[in-house]
């Protein structure tokens, strides 16, 4: 294997600390924007929240298909592994909230 083939270590671990905290802003942001529309009076879950969550839970989804897809693709295995992780996990929690009865 050709040394310019791979990208380097630490660059690709800092491309990988990037995205961890780009992946959790947009996470806490969707549990914010989650928390406002299950918000009741009597303590219901709101329909509106279970819907809210099953977008979150695609949008998730798709961003661990294409960007942890395509860094991958590319041989960035430190942030594609990153990728697939965080976005993975954010994609069942909202999972698990839309499932909520």
């Amino acid at each position: 294997m050709e040394r310019g083939s791979e990208p380097y270590i630490g660059a690709q671990v800092m491309v990988g600390v990037l995205l961890l905290a780009v992946d959790l802003v947009y996470i806490v942001g969707l549990w914010y924007v989650h928390g406002f529309a299950g918000w009741t009076d009597d303590g219901s879950i709101a329909p509106e929240a279970q819907k809210f969550a099953g977008r979150a839970m695609w949008y998730l989804a798709g961003g661990v298909v294409v960007t942890g897809g395509g860094l991958l693709a590319l041989r960035w295995r430190i942030p594609g592994v990153v990728q697939f992780i965080v976005l993975g996990i954010g994609a069942l929690e909202f999972h698990s909230l839309a499932a909520r009865h």
